[in-house]
């Protein structure tokens, strides 16, 4: 047996090197710089945001700032930020109509456009509801093509589809009205809002349904008084989607309205202000200053509940 196996393990480790000691004062500069790192990453971050912020909301203050300008202001060689003197003659014009030639004011076009939203939203999630639980709970064929299929209409251009749309709501004689619109916008938020909400059902867990169904719940009552107040926080997150897919989409409502001047939408009766010899920017700025404020107040609204119905349904997949 050589020195070497009989070296006992405690003259061994007491031969290994001993790593230095860390002295208070080394630890204070370390902890030191930990907070100075972190304090330049949060700033690093807030300026990040702040310049974020300018960037998304300089053109919208531009908007508000042109509604309130005079014409001499707005087509001036030196342009400023804030109007010298500020009118209302620009909102004057867009509520009375007079641009636009008599059509209407713009009160008929804001309810149209409110109402087709509210339709689609109301129609959209309650279909998508039902379907997003029937994915998530139940096990059928071609449920996983199903589900592709979703994602695969979500890359297929609206303005592809129009025409042949077109055609088999003229021979469904959908046209020329709204509900002939809200059925359109409802076909179109449905594919993403049953994709998302599909996530959140499937967060809920199966014990809750089975504990209710025990006690002698009925499957509806199990429904709206379960699944329903759970899922309540994903609904707010696509209803805020279906909301905006159809209060600012133009295309379609621009076809399917035709010369129905009485039941056109927001977004068309921006484009009556670009006149053949130009376009009157005072009430353009003032329509779209108008034309935002219902998706603020929706916003504002459903806004407690959007962060958490956001987050929800990246739990699980």
């Amino acid at each position: 047996m050589t020195n070497t196996d009989m070296t006992s393990p405690g003259v061994t480790a007491a031969r290994r090197p001993t790593p230095a000691a860390v002295t208070p004062r080394s630890r204070d500069k370390a902890a030191a710089r930990a907070r100075s790192a972190k304090r330049a990453r949060r700033i690093g971050l807030n300026a990040f945001g702040v310049l974020i912020a300018l960037v998304t909301l300089f053109p919208i203050f531009l908007m508000i700032s042109t509604a309130f300008k005079p014409s001499q202001e707005i087509y001036s060689l030196t342009p400023s930020l804030l109007p010298s003197h500020p009118i209302l003659a620009n909102f004057s014009q867009v509520i009375s109509g007079d641009v636009t030639g008599g059509i209407g004011s713009v009160w008929l076009f804001f309810r149209n456009s409110i109402t087709v939203a509210v339709c689609t939203v109301l129609i959209a999630s309650l279909l998508a509801l039902l379907a997003s639980v029937a994915v998530a709970r139940f096990r059928f064929r071609l449920r996983t093509t199903f589900l592709i299929v979703l994602l695969v209409v979500q890359m297929i251009p609206a303005q592809a589809l129009i025409i042949a749309v077109f055609l088999d709501f003229k021979r469904l004689n959908l046209l020329d009205d709204l509900p002939g619109l809200i059925v359109i916008y409802s076909a179109q938020a449905l594919p993403v809002t049953i994709w998302m909400l599909r996530n959140f059902v499937a967060t809920i867990p199966k014990e809750l349904e089975e504990a209710a169904a025990i006690d002698g719940a009925s499957g509806p009552k199990i429904f709206w008084r379960i699944l329903f107040p759970l899922v309540a926080p994903g609904l707010v997150a696509t209803s805020i989607f279906a909301f905006i897919t159809a209060y600012n989409e133009y295309i379609y409502a621009l076809t399917f309205l035709g010369q129905t001047h009485s039941d056109y939408t927001l977004p068309i009766y921006l484009t009556y202000f670009f006149g053949q010899h130009g376009a009157e920017w005072g009430p353009i700025m003032a329509a779209s200053t108008m034309y935002t404020v219902p998706a603020i107040v929706f916003f504002l609204i459903v806004r407690r509940r959007l962060v958490g119905g956001l987050v929800a349904g990246a739990v699980k997949g």
